[in-house]
């Protein structure tokens, strides 16, 4: 594979991980979610301190009427979610080595997890939304807008996943292997982001 000069030559597995192995600088597409990760950090940083400024103001937190959030069901969610980190790391190592079917499955793993962790979290949230409303007060529009957008995250990630994917079935190139480093550090943006939101929701019950 020496003759694999080019990153865009590398369209098969084989060129695509020796690639991998010679890189000596990140590429283009890794800075590019990570001046993602940077923006959003920004946009949830604000809701996060919004939500501890209105609380640090309000006599009561919750409001009169409002239950305390329950802790070990969103707890053991979050876990979940947190969980698929770890076949994403080995999704990306195995592309890295030119294995297309293993990084395949992992991702696969990661996304059926992901994928059961935001269909109990909107189970969640429609209950919620049936006790309390985003107009009752300051904290059900914090609460409702910092868990809507961390949901959206979610399921942002899980499209990245599919199409990800659908790339994958025809195998490896430079650029999948690329792909998959870029999925893989948005889900780590977006899985530590969730550690933040949940525990955050849950203060008021600790």
């Amino acid at each position: 594979m020496s003759e694999v000069t080019r990153s865009v030559e590398a369209t098969s597995a084989p060129a695509a991980a020796y690639v991998a192995r010679q890189r000596q600088a990140r590429p283009n597409g890794w800075w590019g979610i990570a001046l993602v990760v940077a923006t959003e950090s920004a946009l949830f940083g604000s809701l996060l301190a919004s939500y501890f400024y209105l609380r640090f103001r309000a006599n009561v937190w919750p409001p009169n009427g409002i239950e305390p959030p329950d802790i070990v069901l969103p707890l053991c969610l979050t876990g979940a979610l947190v969980a698929t980190t770890v076949p994403l790391v080995f999704a990306v190592r195995a592309s890295r080595r030119g294995e297309v079917s293993p990084a395949r499955w992992l991702i696969v793993l990661a996304l059926l997890v992901q994928a059961g962790y935001i269909a109990v979290q909107i189970i969640l949230f429609k209950r919620d939304l049936g006790e309390f409303s985003p107009r009752d007060s300051a904290y059900a529009s914090v609460y409702f807008t910092m868990l809507a957008a961390d949901h959206a995250h979610v399921v942002f990630g899980m499209f990245l996943e599919l199409g990800l994917l659908v790339k994958l079935l025809s195998g490896l190139t430079n650029y999948r292997v690329v792909g998959v480093r870029v999925v893989a550090l948005y889900w780590y943006f977006v899985n530590a982001l969730t550690v933040l939101v949940v525990l955050t929701q849950l203060s008021p019950s600790f």
